[in-house]
């Protein structure tokens, strides 16, 4: 029996793989490594804003843009959980695996080697990284973080699946509000409290088995089996979430930036944590929003397409980023660098994305 299309999902991946690129291309102007980094390392990253206008722009841009990262969370709790019954552990991991793992592997090596071509990195740091890849990613390669809590979100689909299977509405609710409890955590631990039970010998506090990107594929379960509202419902609920979210979002980043000062990023980007209740809410009211795309319009199958090669273009895109930052970010506004950057990015990622998948083995490179 042939599966419903979800036409919404197709254009989700879309928006938040190009917000992807939006929040990468503002960080030319507020993210920079310390003056004694190595050669294609990413330590001892600052903090510094250089312009009101950078400041203000940044704040808009990046901090609208958190959402890009739950929202594909969410769309593979929406399409895989809970897993096919009658579907073994092992086939379950095995399909998901082939689609992830080899491209996944394929560019851990190629952001290892591949800046060696422009001096972007040194043959030591080069061999360095590739030894490294095995733990983690190089330091070019920084967007793929996301890569390991979501092969963790997969690991999750088979053990939470048969508890999602007869959980009821009320249950799942208890849940989402321990994961949205949790979701304050990083604001206590700012301003120096340690909470429910956390303390320096002890990192796992009482909410942590609810914390973090679990919630967000519970989440994901209950849009699709337990939200059956109306598209007037889901745009009067959605748009006030958007709008609340994104201002204390945008916000948060802006009254806490210094212009010309260094600071810790993990300080001035503490609303931007994915899991914050502001970023929560924000990807919650998206999340409604497209979700009233019930029909493809005009331009589908060209959406339809690059949601297709979204898993490449993103894997890809922080080489193209880079090289149209060094030449826009001298020569634009911030207020149409970021933007462009991202779009001149986007397109560049997929019609290379198109044309690898012609190759037969297309499958392995960009998944």
């Amino acid at each position: 029996m042939e599966k419903e299309r979800i036409y919404f999902l197709d254009y989700l991946r879309v928006v938040a793989c190009f917000m992807v690129m939006i929040v990468h291309a503002s960080e030319n102007y507020y993210l920079c490594a310390a003056a004694d980094a190595p050669v294609g390392e990413m330590v001892d990253v600052v903090s510094k804003i250089t312009s009101a206008d950078a400041r203000l722009w940044v704040s808009v841009f990046d901090g609208f843009c958190r959402m890009s990262v739950p929202l594909f969370m969410i769309t593979s709790a929406y399409l895989l959980c809970p897993m096919q019954e009658g579907l073994s552990w092992r086939s379950f991991f095995v399909r998901r695996g082939k689609r992830i793992v080899p491209p996944m592997v394929c560019f851990l090596v190629l952001y290892s080697v591949l800046p060696l071509l422009w001096g972007g990195t040194s043959v030591e740091q080069a061999l360095s990284d590739l030894f490294y890849v095995p733990l983690n990613f190089p330091g070019a390669a920084g967007h793929m973080w996301f890569l390991y809590p979501l092969l963790s979100i997969y690991m999750l689909i088979p053990i939470l699946s048969p508890w999602l299977r007869q959980a009821s509405k009320r249950q799942e609710q208890f849940v989402l509000g321990l994961f949205l409890l949790s979701t304050t955590m990083p604001f206590f631990n700012r301003f120096g409290m340690d909470v429910f039970g956390q303390v320096w010998w002890n990192p796992y506090h009482m909410l942590f088995p609810f914390a973090g990107y679990i919630g967000y594929l519970v989440l994901g379960h209950y849009l699709r089996f337990h939200i059956k509202w109306s598209n007037a419902k889901r745009i009067k609920v959605g748009i006030p979430c958007v709008v609340a979210s994104a201002i204390i979002t945008i916000l948060s980043f802006y009254l806490q930036i210094q212009i010309g000062v260094e600071q810790q990023p993990i300080e001035v980007e503490i609303a931007w944590s994915f899991c914050t209740p502001n970023v929560l809410l924000l990807t919650f009211g998206m999340f409604l929003l497209l979700s009233t795309i019930s029909k493809p319009t005009l331009g589908f199958p060209l959406i339809n397409d690059i949601s297709k090669l979204s898993y490449g273009m993103y894997l890809m895109h922080m080489f193209y980023l880079v090289f149209f930052s060094s030449l826009l970010v001298p020569v634009m506004h911030v207020s149409v660098a970021i933007p462009c950057i991202a779009l001149c990015t986007f397109i560049s990622c997929y019609v290379t994305s198109k044309v690898i998948s012609y190759l037969p083995f297309s499958k392995w490179i960009i998944g």
